[in-house]
């Protein structure tokens, strides 16, 4: 279990470690920002987190700092999970973690691209979802919900798909699962 990780953390970052959290078995602890790089570091190579499992961001819009980091940690076995978390100012930025796993590199660029939260040292920091050049961050609380108007050519139609006629059939009506297959029109 982490809780004895919990306590090597704060043992070894001391006053870096903001609190910790224990609710119903999962382990969360909140560092500085300064030591998240480190610890996250130290989570791997001494504690043998060699698993991550997600990055994600939060946004407190009102509240200084607005943003927060939060890293899932494992091991590969299962066997301990960690949450780490960190918080972020608007105008500061996080140390890319993608030389420790790999798995950290869709994970940061989603974060600079729905929250506007740069990455530092990320070998490829550019948006993954949206396209380049566009001017806003989705996930943030301040963008509206219908979206904003843009400059760019719609891409894809939202109106509903001309199904009639067209090449496949489905007979979702009825209890046969083969039935209900998608399947050429040709195929009754």
């Amino acid at each position: 279990m982490s809780a004895a990780d919990i306590s090597t953390l704060k043992g070894v970052f001391t006053t870096r470690v903001l609190g910790s959290v224990e609710f119903r078995g999962e382990h969360t602890i909140t560092v500085e920002l300064s030591a998240l790089r480190e610890l996250l570091e130290y989570c791997k190579n001494s504690l043998g987190y060699d698993f991550l499992l997600d990055i994600s961001s939060l946004d407190h819009f009102g509240d200084h700092p607005r943003f927060e980091m939060v890293y899932e940690l494992a091991t590969v076995d299962d066997s301990k999970h960690l949450r780490v978390k960190a918080a972020v100012g608007e105008e500061q930025s996080v140390a890319s973690v993608v030389d420790l796993w790999l798995a950290a590199d869709w994970h940061e660029r989603e974060v600079y691209d729905m929250m506007g939260i740069t990455i530092d040292g990320h070998p490829n920091m550019k948006r993954i979802l949206m396209w380049e050049g566009y001017p806003f961050f989705p996930l943030r609380k301040d963008f509206p919900l219908a979206g904003r108007p843009s400059d760019m050519p719609d891409v894809a139609f939202s109106g509903v798909a001309p199904l009639e006629g067209g090449p496949f059939v489905t007979s979702c009506g009825t209890d046969d699962v083969v039935k209900r297959e998608p399947r050429a029109q040709d195929q009754h």
